[in-house]
């Protein structure tokens, strides 16, 4: 994809409010939910990352999505996803005429494919194949989220290189449309960011790549900067930062921040479409959802 194509593609935010809570041991009251949810749809982001389908014995502040869903305000504006991560969660999501994409979490680290999915590299590869044709019969998107993108703590085989043959291989496999490069830990650097996002965008034009970065507050500007120059223009966030990645070396080791993100974006005068009154909004309310993990 040429630069000038790159230039002409508008910013997509996507709000992960699954992502802030699914850690959170003290549950959050469904209805507490329902109203969050609906002031991040007033929002105007592309996309919200609002739930999952996975047994609630593995993520039990979840486990009510499905309530979720009936009770809340879908907009055409703002397109609905949930993670899966079996054919069970896959088939119950596309039951729900609101959501229109299911997100599937892919590592490159053998390791951390286990520890997160407890399933194998291959035998995730033999999931994503059932997972594509649930999606596609019910004309719902996967999106992938290509974890430990920037590196693993464990040792395994990790290099810009690989990441690229491992894109190669899901497209292939999948004809697969957005895949969103995810930092777990926290370890990106901005000119490894920039260069991986640039050598992938300009390999693979049929493929929207999104960032999925766990920052610290201190380098958020410099890894967003690096994401966009090179070439993308797809950015998940959580108000505040909440959630993360629990292996994390770092505690201060969070999401990408929502509000720093959309500062960045405007002190750089990029449109975003995200309304400001309603985001001030859901920002302020978030203090009520997460006062008892904050």
């Amino acid at each position: 994809m040429s630069t000038e194509e790159i230039n002409n593609i508008p910013i997509k935010l996507v709000e992960c409010p699954r992502d802030a809570m699914q850690g959170l041991k003290h549950f959050i009251p469904t209805d507490l939910k329902v109203e969050y949810i609906n002031k991040l749809i007033n929002c105007g982001f592309d996309s919200l990352d609002m739930g999952s389908f996975v047994s609630p014995k593995v993520i039990p502040q979840l486990q009510d999505t499905s309530i979720v869903l009936d009770k809340i305000n879908p907009s055409p504006d703002t397109k609905l996803l949930t993670i899966v991560a079996n054919v069970q969660g896959a088939r119950e999501a596309v039951e729900y005429d609101s959501i229109q994409c299911l997100g599937y979490p892919f590592s490159i680290s053998e390791t951390f494919q286990k520890r997160n999915i407890n399933k194998s590299i291959d035998a995730s590869m033999t999931l994503l194949d059932r997972l594509y044709n649930i999606a596609g019969n019910r004309d719902k998107e996967v999106i992938l989220y290509l974890s430990m993108g920037f590196g693993n703590p464990y040792g395994d085989l990790w290099s810009e290189g690989l990441v690229e043959e491992w894109v190669h291989k899901l497209n292939s496999n999948f004809a697969t449309t957005i895949i969103a490069i995810s930092d777990t830990i926290g370890c990106a650097k901005p000119d490894q960011v920039e260069r991986i996002f640039k050598n992938l965008n300009a390999s693979f034009d049929e493929i929207e790549f999104g960032a999925h970065l766990h920052v610290l507050p201190n380098n958020v500007q410099a890894l967003s900067e690096a994401a966009f120059n090179g070439g993308c223009r797809r950015f998940d966030s959580v108000i505040k930062g909440f959630g993360g990645c629990p292996m994390a070396k770092d505690d201060l080791t969070g999401n990408m921040p929502t509000e720093l993100l959309l500062s960045w974006l405007e002190s750089k005068d990029i449109q975003h479409g995200v309304v400001r009154e309603s985001f001030a909004d859901a920002l302020d309310f978030s203090n009520q959802v997460f006062k008892s993990n904050i």
